[in-house]
């Protein structure tokens, strides 16, 4: 378990708290600016160069680079922020929610209650 898991007491859970919050602030601000259509594009031409524009970790960008949500969330990335990024490639909530808890999209549908959500 984690130093952040133990601080909290609630295994398997990322507490977004003030050390979170500062281990991730580079992620959320490069997240946030892709609220606009020129970041969003300049984000897909070149994301290495859009990533460096913000000064992101090397774990951080790989984290980034495969698409693993969970990994983000661990460094300080808060999803509010990060749906910004899984938006602009194509990533949707239930998604990102399927993979954080390392299943299939089916297998995480199947737990909603909501009909015909998607």
């Amino acid at each position: 378990m984690s130093d952040a898991q133990d601080r909290w007491g609630i295994p398997g859970t990322y507490v977004f708290d003030l050390s979170l919050s500062r281990q991730g602030y580079a992620i959320n601000k490069m997240c946030n600016s892709l609220k606009f259509d020129e970041n969003r594009e300049a984000f897909k031409a070149d994301e290495e160069a859009y990533m460096e524009r913000y000064g992101l970790s090397e774990e951080q960008k790989q984290a980034i680079r495969e698409r693993d949500w969970l990994r983000l969330t661990q460094l300080g990335g808060n999803l509010f922020f990060f749906l910004k990024l899984g938006a602009t490639l194509g990533y949707g909530l239930y998604t990102i929610g399927a993979q954080m808890r390392g299943e299939s999209y089916e297998q995480f549908m199947s737990t909603r209650n909501v009909p015909g959500a998607t």
